[in-house]
């Protein structure tokens, strides 16, 4: 093994370890706070770049989770007023959902208090190291992304 693939080892290594700790700390926090989890932020996340709403199938495919993950999520923001499940028409099996106004608002309450705790947490990253570090994962991204399209 060269000391390059050791490095980019070490590296995978480390991202592995910050990811694991920094979404044990959001998972913490959300519970704490919003007395939700990480999973229906997500999905709150995901509907609130979608206005019109997703299926239930493209919701899965931005979270990159099987349509069994999404549904009990989903059901259970249903219940609580956040989401709004809504009939495709032309489609009898598939179904729609978007936020809620009351899941729009709780979710906006959510996304600030997420954004000050991820900025919190990488405060010890200097600005410029922060966007070399995104940079170097787009490029990863990119890469992966175009390997799968193959």
């Amino acid at each position: 093994m060269s000391t390059i693939s050791k490095d980019r080892l070490r590296l995978w290594l480390r991202l592995l370890k910050a990811t694991r700790s920094v979404e044990s700390a959001l998972r913490e926090n959300l519970r704490q706070e919003f007395q939700t989890t990480l999973p229906r932020f997500d999905v709150m996340a995901a509907l609130s770049q979608h206005g019109q709403g997703l299926k239930m199938s493209e919701l899965s495919n931005v979270l990159k989770v099987s349509n069994g993950n999404v549904t009990g999520i989903v059901e259970r923001l249903v219940e609580d007023g956040h989401v709004l499940r809504e009939k495709v028409p032309g489609d009898r099996r598939a179904s729609r959902v978007r936020l809620t106004p009351e899941g729009e608002a709780e979710f906006t309450r959510q996304a600030a208090a997420h954004e000050n705790w991820i900025d919190e947490i990488f405060a010890a990253v200097a600005p410029e190291a922060a966007l070399g570090l995104s940079e170097a994962l787009d490029a990863v991204t990119r890469r992966l992304d175009k390997k799968e399209n193959m």
